[in-house]
Protein backbone atom coordinates (compact mmCIF):
# COMPACT_ATOMS: atom_id res chain seq x y z
CA UNK A 1 0.00 0.00 0.00
CA UNK A 2 1.30 3.29 -0.96
CA UNK A 3 2.58 5.52 1.99
CA UNK A 4 -0.56 8.29 2.89
CA UNK A 5 2.60 10.96 2.48
CA UNK A 6 3.57 9.77 -0.99
CA UNK A 7 2.90 13.04 -2.04
CA UNK A 8 3.47 15.03 1.03
CA UNK A 9 2.68 18.80 -0.70
CA UNK A 10 -1.23 17.76 -1.10
CA UNK A 11 -2.28 17.74 2.62
CA UNK A 12 -5.98 17.35 1.65
CA UNK A 13 -5.61 14.76 -0.07
CA UNK A 14 -4.07 13.15 2.86
CA UNK A 15 -6.81 14.45 5.22
CA UNK A 16 -9.28 13.02 3.38
CA UNK A 17 -7.79 9.48 3.01
CA UNK A 18 -6.91 9.32 6.86
CA UNK A 19 -10.35 10.67 7.25
CA UNK A 20 -12.28 7.91 5.34
CA UNK A 21 -10.01 4.89 7.41
CA UNK A 22 -11.59 6.74 10.73
CA UNK A 23 -15.24 6.88 9.44
CA UNK A 24 -14.74 2.93 8.07
CA UNK A 25 -13.81 2.02 11.65
CA UNK A 26 -15.94 3.88 13.41
CA UNK A 27 -17.63 1.29 15.19
CA UNK A 28 -14.16 0.55 17.08
CA UNK A 29 -13.46 3.96 17.80
CA UNK A 30 -17.15 3.89 19.52
CA UNK A 31 -16.77 1.89 22.29
CA UNK A 32 -13.77 1.71 24.73
CA UNK A 33 -12.81 -1.80 25.88
CA UNK A 34 -14.20 -4.02 28.51
CA UNK A 35 -14.24 -7.29 29.33
CA UNK A 36 -16.85 -8.54 27.06
CA UNK A 37 -16.47 -9.05 23.97
CA UNK A 38 -17.49 -6.33 21.66
CA UNK A 39 -19.51 -6.64 18.91
CA UNK A 40 -17.54 -5.19 16.21
CA UNK A 41 -14.91 -8.21 17.00
CA UNK A 42 -17.35 -10.77 16.12
CA UNK A 43 -19.02 -9.24 13.70
CA UNK A 44 -15.94 -8.69 11.73
CA UNK A 45 -14.70 -12.60 12.74
CA UNK A 46 -11.48 -11.77 15.28
CA UNK A 47 -12.56 -12.85 18.72
CA UNK A 48 -10.77 -16.42 18.90
CA UNK A 49 -7.73 -14.89 16.90
CA UNK A 50 -7.14 -12.08 19.54
CA UNK A 51 -8.12 -14.15 22.77
CA UNK A 52 -5.70 -16.69 21.32
CA UNK A 53 -2.95 -14.65 21.42
CA UNK A 54 0.38 -16.14 23.48
CA UNK A 55 1.37 -13.98 25.74
CA UNK A 56 4.63 -13.01 23.67
CA UNK A 57 2.78 -11.76 20.66
CA UNK A 58 0.79 -9.56 23.29
CA UNK A 59 3.72 -8.23 24.47
CA UNK A 60 5.25 -7.20 21.03
CA UNK A 61 1.89 -5.71 19.71
CA UNK A 62 1.69 -3.75 22.86
CA UNK A 63 5.48 -2.75 22.84
CA UNK A 64 5.64 -2.55 18.82
CA UNK A 65 1.73 -1.89 17.74
CA UNK A 66 -0.15 -4.21 16.33
CA UNK A 67 0.19 -2.80 12.90
CA UNK A 68 3.71 -2.99 12.94
CA UNK A 69 3.66 -6.76 14.14
CA UNK A 70 0.44 -7.95 12.19
CA UNK A 71 2.48 -9.08 8.66
CA UNK A 72 4.31 -11.53 11.08
CA UNK A 73 1.45 -13.01 13.19
CA UNK A 74 0.12 -16.30 12.24
CA UNK A 75 -3.68 -17.00 11.42
CA UNK A 76 -4.10 -13.14 11.33
CA UNK A 77 -7.74 -12.72 10.16
CA UNK A 78 -7.75 -10.96 6.24
CA UNK A 79 -9.64 -7.86 7.20
CA UNK A 80 -7.97 -7.70 10.73
CA UNK A 81 -4.70 -7.42 8.05
CA UNK A 82 -5.84 -5.06 5.97
CA UNK A 83 -6.96 -3.10 8.54
CA UNK A 84 -3.47 -2.90 9.86
CA UNK A 85 -1.78 -1.79 6.87
CA UNK A 86 -3.98 0.91 6.04
CA UNK A 87 -2.97 1.88 9.84
CA UNK A 88 1.03 1.63 8.37
CA UNK A 89 0.76 3.99 5.03
CA UNK A 90 -0.98 6.42 7.96
CA UNK A 91 2.06 6.35 9.85
CA UNK A 92 4.40 6.19 7.66
CA UNK A 93 5.58 10.10 8.50
CA UNK A 94 8.39 12.12 6.93
CA UNK A 95 11.23 13.45 9.64
CA UNK A 96 10.89 17.67 9.41
CA UNK A 97 14.11 18.27 10.92
CA UNK A 98 17.52 16.61 10.70
CA UNK A 99 18.45 14.57 13.99
CA UNK A 100 21.60 16.75 14.00
CA UNK A 101 21.29 19.88 16.36
CA UNK A 102 23.94 22.97 15.12
CA UNK A 103 26.21 23.79 17.67
CA UNK A 104 24.51 27.40 17.97
CA UNK A 105 21.99 25.43 19.78
CA UNK A 106 24.20 23.90 22.45
CA UNK A 107 26.98 27.00 22.81
CA UNK A 108 26.33 30.13 24.71
CA UNK A 109 22.55 30.68 23.97
CA UNK A 110 21.76 27.46 25.90
CA UNK A 111 24.50 27.76 29.00
CA UNK A 112 24.50 31.49 30.23
CA UNK A 113 22.30 32.62 32.50
CA UNK A 114 21.72 29.07 33.95
CA UNK A 115 18.16 29.01 32.45
CA UNK A 116 18.76 26.09 30.54
CA UNK A 117 20.83 23.84 32.73
CA UNK A 118 17.52 24.13 34.14
CA UNK A 119 15.54 22.45 31.37
CA UNK A 120 15.31 18.47 31.42
CA UNK A 121 17.33 16.84 28.67
CA UNK A 122 13.98 15.83 27.05
CA UNK A 123 12.33 19.70 26.77
CA UNK A 124 16.16 20.57 25.75
CA UNK A 125 15.82 18.21 23.08
CA UNK A 126 12.09 19.68 21.82
CA UNK A 127 13.63 23.13 21.89
CA UNK A 128 16.60 22.42 19.87
CA UNK A 129 14.68 20.58 17.23
CA UNK A 130 11.47 22.84 16.98
CA UNK A 131 14.32 25.83 16.41
CA UNK A 132 16.22 24.20 13.62
CA UNK A 133 12.49 23.42 11.89
CA UNK A 134 11.46 26.82 11.95
CA UNK A 135 14.97 28.33 10.90
CA UNK A 136 13.75 30.08 7.70
CA UNK A 137 10.27 31.06 9.30
CA UNK A 138 11.70 33.05 12.44
CA UNK A 139 14.22 34.40 10.37
CA UNK A 140 11.39 36.10 7.75
CA UNK A 141 9.35 36.49 10.52
CA UNK A 142 8.99 40.40 12.03
CA UNK A 143 7.68 38.76 15.50
CA UNK A 144 7.65 35.38 16.61
CA UNK A 145 4.59 34.68 19.20
CA UNK A 146 4.84 31.73 21.07
CA UNK A 147 1.09 30.08 21.79
CA UNK A 148 1.00 28.77 25.36
CA UNK A 149 4.42 29.64 26.01
CA UNK A 150 4.66 28.00 29.82
CA UNK A 151 8.13 28.76 31.54
CA UNK A 152 8.91 30.39 28.45
CA UNK A 153 12.14 28.56 27.61
CA UNK A 154 11.39 28.58 23.37
CA UNK A 155 9.99 32.49 23.83
CA UNK A 156 13.83 33.43 25.08
CA UNK A 157 15.56 31.33 23.05
CA UNK A 158 13.66 31.99 20.00
CA UNK A 159 13.86 36.06 20.81
CA UNK A 160 17.88 35.15 21.18
CA UNK A 161 18.65 32.70 18.64
CA UNK A 162 16.67 34.78 15.66
CA UNK A 163 17.41 37.77 17.17
CA UNK A 164 13.71 39.08 16.46
CA UNK A 165 10.87 40.37 18.78
CA UNK A 166 9.14 37.63 20.65
CA UNK A 167 5.81 37.15 22.46
CA UNK A 168 5.17 34.61 24.90
CA UNK A 169 1.67 34.06 25.45
CA UNK A 170 0.28 32.00 28.47
CA UNK A 171 -2.88 32.13 30.47
CA UNK A 172 -1.26 31.53 34.04
CA UNK A 173 0.08 34.80 35.11
CA UNK A 174 2.08 33.28 37.74
CA UNK A 175 4.32 31.48 35.66
CA UNK A 176 3.99 34.81 32.91
CA UNK A 177 6.26 36.66 35.70
CA UNK A 178 8.79 33.85 35.83
CA UNK A 179 8.98 33.27 32.67
CA UNK A 180 9.65 37.24 32.63
CA UNK A 181 11.80 37.67 35.12
CA UNK A 182 14.48 34.83 34.01
CA UNK A 183 14.15 36.81 30.54
CA UNK A 184 15.34 40.08 32.08
CA UNK A 185 18.00 38.37 34.07
CA UNK A 186 19.41 36.43 30.93
CA UNK A 187 19.09 39.90 28.81
CA UNK A 188 21.96 40.67 30.98
CA UNK A 189 24.36 38.21 30.65
CA UNK A 190 23.89 37.56 26.89
CA UNK A 191 24.85 40.35 24.24
CA UNK A 192 21.15 41.13 22.16
CA UNK A 193 21.16 40.76 18.63
CA UNK A 194 17.94 42.48 18.32
CA UNK A 195 15.47 40.42 19.68
CA UNK A 196 13.76 40.72 23.11
CA UNK A 197 11.45 38.17 24.70
CA UNK A 198 7.95 39.60 26.33
CA UNK A 199 5.43 37.75 27.81
CA UNK A 200 1.53 38.37 28.57
CA UNK A 201 -0.83 36.57 30.43
CA UNK A 202 -3.76 35.83 27.81
CA UNK A 203 -6.23 32.89 28.32
CA UNK A 204 -5.70 32.11 24.56
CA UNK A 205 -8.83 29.48 24.79
CA UNK A 206 -11.08 32.32 24.89
CA UNK A 207 -9.59 35.53 24.25
CA UNK A 208 -8.40 36.89 20.85
CA UNK A 209 -5.00 35.68 19.56
CA UNK A 210 -4.67 38.82 17.64
CA UNK A 211 -1.89 37.53 15.06
CA UNK A 212 -0.52 39.86 12.60
CA UNK A 213 0.47 38.35 8.86
CA UNK A 214 3.76 38.76 9.27
CA UNK A 215 4.30 36.70 12.80
CA UNK A 216 5.54 32.97 12.84
CA UNK A 217 3.09 31.63 15.58
CA UNK A 218 4.32 28.67 17.43
CA UNK A 219 2.46 26.33 19.66
CA UNK A 220 4.68 23.20 20.94
CA UNK A 221 2.48 20.98 22.55
CA UNK A 222 -0.56 23.14 22.11
CA UNK A 223 -3.46 20.82 23.53
CA UNK A 224 -6.83 20.33 21.90
CA UNK A 225 -8.64 23.39 21.25
CA UNK A 226 -5.90 25.74 21.50
CA UNK A 227 -3.91 24.26 18.81
CA UNK A 228 -7.42 24.45 16.57
CA UNK A 229 -7.51 28.36 17.34
CA UNK A 230 -3.67 28.92 16.42
CA UNK A 231 -4.73 27.12 12.70
CA UNK A 232 -8.07 29.37 12.79
CA UNK A 233 -6.06 32.57 13.41
CA UNK A 234 -3.53 31.93 11.10
CA UNK A 235 -5.65 30.72 8.24
CA UNK A 236 -7.52 33.96 8.90
CA UNK A 237 -4.33 36.51 8.49
CA UNK A 238 -1.56 34.00 6.24
CA UNK A 239 0.77 34.32 9.45
CA UNK A 240 3.40 31.82 9.31
CA UNK A 241 2.67 28.07 11.57
CA UNK A 242 4.58 25.79 13.44
CA UNK A 243 2.31 23.65 15.96
CA UNK A 244 3.26 20.30 17.51
CA UNK A 245 0.05 18.59 18.18
CA UNK A 246 -0.72 17.67 22.25
CA UNK A 247 -3.58 16.18 24.06
CA UNK A 248 -6.30 16.30 21.71
CA UNK A 249 -8.94 15.37 23.92
CA UNK A 250 -8.81 19.09 25.65
CA UNK A 251 -11.49 20.39 24.01
CA UNK A 252 -14.36 22.88 24.77
CA UNK A 253 -17.20 20.49 24.46
CA UNK A 254 -18.16 16.69 24.29
CA UNK A 255 -16.98 16.41 20.08
CA UNK A 256 -14.63 17.97 18.14
CA UNK A 257 -16.01 19.24 14.94
CA UNK A 258 -13.37 19.38 11.29
CA UNK A 259 -11.74 22.70 10.43
CA UNK A 260 -10.91 21.40 6.88
CA UNK A 261 -13.78 20.77 4.20
CA UNK A 262 -11.32 17.58 3.25
CA UNK A 263 -12.49 16.52 6.66
CA UNK A 264 -15.96 17.61 6.53
CA UNK A 265 -17.40 14.65 8.42
CA UNK A 266 -15.26 13.83 10.82
CA UNK A 267 -16.41 14.68 14.42
CA UNK A 268 -14.56 13.01 17.51
CA UNK A 269 -15.50 12.54 20.43
CA UNK A 270 -13.93 13.55 23.28
CA UNK A 271 -12.93 9.83 24.18
CA UNK A 272 -11.66 9.22 21.05
CA UNK A 273 -9.65 11.71 20.97
CA UNK A 274 -8.39 10.65 23.99
CA UNK A 275 -7.31 7.23 22.24
CA UNK A 276 -4.70 9.07 20.83
CA UNK A 277 -2.85 9.61 24.01
CA UNK A 278 -2.12 5.52 23.81
CA UNK A 279 1.12 5.05 22.09
CA UNK A 280 3.10 1.66 21.68
CA UNK A 281 7.24 1.47 22.25
CA UNK A 282 9.11 -0.51 23.98
CA UNK A 283 10.50 1.63 26.74
CA UNK A 284 7.96 4.38 27.71
CA UNK A 285 9.00 8.03 27.99
CA UNK A 286 8.48 8.11 31.73
CA UNK A 287 8.54 4.78 32.72
CA UNK A 288 9.09 1.19 31.29
CA UNK A 289 5.85 -0.66 29.06
CA UNK A 290 5.26 -3.53 31.88
CA UNK A 291 5.31 -0.49 34.60
CA UNK A 292 2.47 1.10 32.45
CA UNK A 293 0.46 -2.22 31.92
CA UNK A 294 0.13 -2.59 35.91
CA UNK A 295 -1.32 0.95 35.80
CA UNK A 296 -3.80 -0.33 33.43
CA UNK A 297 -4.25 -2.87 35.24
CA UNK A 298 -5.11 -0.67 38.30
CA UNK A 299 -7.63 1.37 36.69
CA UNK A 300 -9.55 -1.90 35.18
CA UNK A 301 -10.01 -2.86 38.96
CA UNK A 302 -10.95 0.32 40.06
CA UNK A 303 -13.66 0.88 36.93
CA UNK A 304 -15.02 -3.06 38.78
CA UNK A 305 -14.64 -1.88 41.99
CA UNK A 306 -16.50 1.38 41.91
CA UNK A 307 -18.80 -0.45 39.88
CA UNK A 308 -19.13 -2.81 42.60
CA UNK A 309 -20.21 -0.25 44.35
CA UNK A 310 -23.30 0.38 42.61
CA UNK A 311 -22.15 3.37 40.50
CA UNK A 312 -22.49 3.57 36.49
CA UNK A 313 -19.19 4.29 35.48
CA UNK A 314 -17.93 4.42 32.21
CA UNK A 315 -14.35 3.13 30.79
CA UNK A 316 -12.23 5.91 31.56
CA UNK A 317 -14.62 7.76 33.75
CA UNK A 318 -13.00 5.99 36.64
CA UNK A 319 -9.99 8.23 36.71
CA UNK A 320 -12.47 11.53 36.57
CA UNK A 321 -10.30 14.30 38.45
CA UNK A 322 -7.30 11.81 39.20
CA UNK A 323 -3.94 12.15 37.50
CA UNK A 324 -3.04 9.71 35.26
CA UNK A 325 -0.07 8.76 37.25
CA UNK A 326 -1.40 7.57 40.67
CA UNK A 327 -2.13 4.81 38.81
CA UNK A 328 1.21 3.55 39.35
CA UNK A 329 0.41 3.51 42.76
CA UNK A 330 -1.60 0.89 42.80
CA UNK A 331 -5.72 0.21 43.13
CA UNK A 332 -5.38 0.72 47.21
CA UNK A 333 -4.38 4.57 46.47
CA UNK A 334 -6.08 5.04 43.12
CA UNK A 335 -9.65 3.69 44.97
CA UNK A 336 -8.71 5.82 48.37
CA UNK A 337 -9.01 9.01 45.07
CA UNK A 338 -11.69 7.67 43.80
CA UNK A 339 -13.97 6.76 46.15
CA UNK A 340 -13.26 9.74 48.40
CA UNK A 341 -14.35 11.97 45.68
CA UNK A 342 -17.59 10.55 45.05
CA UNK A 343 -18.41 10.69 48.80
CA UNK A 344 -18.35 7.18 49.28
CA UNK A 345 -16.67 4.53 52.27
CA UNK A 346 -12.86 3.88 51.89
CA UNK A 347 -12.48 0.11 50.57
CA UNK A 348 -12.28 -2.58 52.45
CA UNK A 349 -8.43 -4.91 52.25
CA UNK A 350 -11.14 -7.88 51.26
CA UNK A 351 -12.24 -5.81 48.61
CA UNK A 352 -8.98 -4.67 47.07
CA UNK A 353 -8.17 -8.32 47.01
CA UNK A 354 -10.91 -9.50 45.58
CA UNK A 355 -10.68 -6.75 42.74
CA UNK A 356 -7.40 -6.98 41.82
CA UNK A 357 -8.09 -10.94 41.62
CA UNK A 358 -10.83 -9.93 38.85
CA UNK A 359 -8.95 -7.30 37.26
CA UNK A 360 -5.56 -9.98 36.61
CA UNK A 361 -7.87 -12.28 34.90
CA UNK A 362 -10.19 -10.14 33.24
CA UNK A 363 -7.49 -7.60 31.86
CA UNK A 364 -5.66 -9.90 30.34
CA UNK A 365 -8.81 -10.94 28.09
CA UNK A 366 -9.58 -6.95 27.40
CA UNK A 367 -5.56 -6.02 26.56
CA UNK A 368 -6.07 -8.81 23.97
CA UNK A 369 -9.49 -7.43 22.66
CA UNK A 370 -8.15 -3.70 23.01
CA UNK A 371 -5.42 -4.26 20.11
CA UNK A 372 -7.18 -2.90 17.22
CA UNK A 373 -8.61 -0.06 18.38
CA UNK A 374 -5.48 0.79 19.91
CA UNK A 375 -4.01 0.43 16.44
CA UNK A 376 -6.30 3.44 15.82
CA UNK A 377 -4.92 5.94 18.51
CA UNK A 378 -1.65 7.34 16.08
CA UNK A 379 -4.20 7.89 12.80
CA UNK A 380 -6.84 9.24 15.16
CA UNK A 381 -3.54 11.22 16.43
CA UNK A 382 -2.53 12.15 12.54
CA UNK A 383 -6.25 12.72 11.75
CA UNK A 384 -6.47 16.11 14.26
CA UNK A 385 -2.98 16.91 12.41
CA UNK A 386 -4.19 16.81 8.83
CA UNK A 387 -7.35 18.37 9.12
CA UNK A 388 -5.61 20.95 10.26
CA UNK A 389 -3.19 20.80 7.84
CA UNK A 390 -5.68 20.60 4.97
CA UNK A 391 -7.87 24.21 7.08
CA UNK A 392 -3.90 26.16 6.12
CA UNK A 393 -3.64 24.33 2.17
CA UNK A 394 -7.23 26.20 1.64
CA UNK A 395 -6.66 29.43 2.81
CA UNK A 396 -3.18 29.70 0.88
CA UNK A 397 -0.67 28.02 3.17
CA UNK A 398 2.25 25.68 1.83
CA UNK A 399 1.66 22.68 4.27
CA UNK A 400 4.40 20.53 5.86
CA UNK A 401 3.64 17.41 8.75
CA UNK A 402 5.27 14.98 10.00
CA UNK A 403 7.56 13.80 13.16
CA UNK A 404 9.47 16.96 14.50
CA UNK A 405 11.66 14.56 17.26
CA UNK A 406 12.07 10.67 18.40
CA UNK A 407 9.13 8.85 20.30
CA UNK A 408 11.63 8.30 22.71
CA UNK A 409 11.78 11.92 23.63
CA UNK A 410 8.22 12.43 23.22
CA UNK A 411 5.17 10.63 21.63
CA UNK A 412 3.53 13.74 20.62
CA UNK A 413 6.10 14.29 18.33
CA UNK A 414 4.01 15.34 15.15
CA UNK A 415 4.32 18.60 14.07
CA UNK A 416 2.69 20.98 11.00
CA UNK A 417 4.84 23.62 9.27
CA UNK A 418 3.00 26.00 7.50
CA UNK A 419 3.95 29.21 5.53
CA UNK A 420 2.14 31.10 2.12
CA UNK A 421 5.86 30.97 1.20
CA UNK A 422 6.82 27.67 0.28
CA UNK A 423 10.83 28.83 0.02
CA UNK A 424 10.38 29.24 3.90
CA UNK A 425 9.84 25.42 4.68
CA UNK A 426 13.07 23.16 5.21
CA UNK A 427 13.08 20.94 2.45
Amino acid sequence: MLSLYSNPQDPVSAARRVALLLEEARDLLEGRIDASVPAWSDRRGWTDFLLALDDASLARCESEGLAAVAPSLPGLPDSLSALAAAARAVTELPELAPLIVPDELTGPAWSLSGEMREVKARKRAELSHLAVAVDRMARGAARIVDIGSGSGHFTSLAAQLFGRQTLGIERDPERVARAQARADQRAHHIESRGGAATFRAVDASREPLALLADDLAVGLHACGSLGDRLVLAAAETGCDVALVSCCSQKIEGETRLPLSSASAGLTLRRDILGLANLTSQPRGVETTIEATMDARQARFALLHLLRGRGLTVAPGEEMRGINRRRARGGLSELAGLALSRRGLSPATPAEIASREAEARALFARARRLSLPRNMLARPVEIAVVLDRAARLAESGHHVRTGTLFERSVTPRNIALLASRDPSKLRS
